[in-house]
């Protein structure tokens, strides 16, 4: 107890926070702000105070998971904000220094993903059950940042906008080839092939995606056009006059980066263009906490710009446009979280309370690490040649105009394929 108190009354400075010990004892952190919520936690056993204050990541999400730390006010979504605000990206936070920079030097061993890891590192995260994330995420089942133009659009729309962008800033002409690194369960893939009339080849590590893509482009009528495989980026051959890359860049590693885009190169035509987006980090090099590397992404990683662009300077690609979402990811994420929250029962028959509170502390510490971590989304357009595409950017504005529907859901939808 008394080394977590110490440590609480370093880092908690907006509050109030009140911990309620084993023994009874309660004590109270931080002075009220308007910009977080009053929290209360109480732990159940002695021994966990102390596991918190030495590993602050891992041993609370293993406390919550366990049940041997209790939340009484407020949720696990308001407590992490709460941590976070307090550990915020800022000049002035040096607790958040501190905290992390034992954290940077542990991670350097679990970057390494050589194709054998890669496709055990997937596995563990994207071969959960289907039901699950049909319980949260859209029709469309894209697990990736939305695009929200307007605030008050439903996550549906907002996916589908992101799809719209993207497809904008690839500059499609029918009867074009794309590759979809990363295909999820085949979502992009079968959108470009409707509103652009391409072929799409879409590349999984996981194979219960696999299943669900090959069978929604079969429902579609389209699977001789839009095609999946299980398959490393390392192991595709071919030409392709299109990449697309969303969502799978955080798997790759810094010790690849360099063999990716170089990958990439090799696969692009001459005139070829490529969109990779990614999540990226604002604050420079760091570090995958060790609670989610262990329990929700092992072996992922999110980037810093000043790690990417080395790599991509030696693949000789062009960076044609570069665009950062801010706020977009953490909107997305406070919608997956509230609609775990309205079928908490639903994930609890399908697994079981423990599962629940681990995808809670997910995706609360995620909502947390983009509106106060440094934590924003990179979507970088990248060519072969410096003349493959307009030099103005209007281009993607009218192609984006074309696009703009309300949202709808052809045949073959992930929903309805399983």
């Amino acid at each position: 107890m008394l080394l977590l108190d110490r440590f609480l009354r370093k880092l908690v400075r907006s509050g109030p926070l009140s911990v309620t010990y084993a023994g009874g004892q309660t004590r109270r952190y931080g002075e009220p702000s308007p910009l977080v919520a009053p929290v209360a936690i109480r732990f159940t056993d002695a021994s966990t105070p102390r596991r918190v204050a030495l590993s602050p990541a891992k041993a609370t999400g293993e406390a919550f998971m366990d049940g041997r730390l209790v939340i009484d006010e407020g949720d696990v979504r308001s407590f992490l904000h709460l941590v976070g605000h307090n550990t915020r990206w800022d000049a002035d936070n040096p607790t958040r220094v501190a905290l992390w920079r034992a954290q940077r030097l542990a991670s350097k061993v679990d970057v390494w993903n050589w194709q054998r890891r890669s496709r055990r590192n997937v596995a563990h995260h994207y071969d959960l059950s289907d039901a699950l994330y049909d319980l949260f995420l859209d029709a469309d089942r894209q697990y990736s940042c939305a695009y929200f133009a307007d605030e008050d659009v439903s996550l549906d729309q907002a996916q589908l906008d992101k799809k719209a962008h993207i497809a904008a800033k690839l500059a499609l002409s029918p009867g074009q080839r794309v590759l979809d690194i990363g295909c999820g369960w085949g979502g992009m893939a079968l959108y470009l092939n409707r509103v652009a009339d391409v072929d799409v080849l879409g590349i999984t590590l996981s194979e219960e995606q696999l299943k669900v893509a090959r069978a929604r482009a079969a429902a579609a009528g389209v699977a001789g056009r839009v095609r999946f495989e299980l398959l490393d980026y390392r192991a595709v051959q071919g030409s392709f006059d299109r990449i697309v890359s969303v969502g799978m860049f955080e798997h790759v590693g810094p010790p690849h980066y360099g063999a990716f885009f170089r990958k990439c190169r090799e696969l692009l035509t001459p005139e070829g263009v490529m969109l990779l987006h990614t999540i990226g980090r604002a604050d420079g090099p760091g570090s995958t906490d060790p609670w989610t590397a262990k329990y929700i992404f092992p072996g992922g990683y999110v980037p810093a710009l000043s790690q990417i662009m080395p790599a991509l300077e030696r693949s000789y690609l062009w960076l044609t446009d570069l665009e950062v979402w801010r706020l977009h990811y953490a909107q997305t994420l406070d919608l997956w979280y509230d609609r775990v929250e309205d079928r908490r029962d639903e994930v609890v028959r399908l697994y079981d309370e423990r599962f629940l509170r681990m995808w809670q502390f997910y995706l609360a510490g995620a909502v947390s690490a983009f509106r106060n971590d440094g934590h924003e989304v990179f979507q970088l357009q990248l060519t072969r040649r410096r003349d493959a595409l307009p030099i103005v950017r209007d281009y993607m504005g009218a192609a984006e105009a074309a696009l703009a529907r309300p949202f709808d859901l052809p045949q073959g939808d992930a929903r309805g394929s399983t």
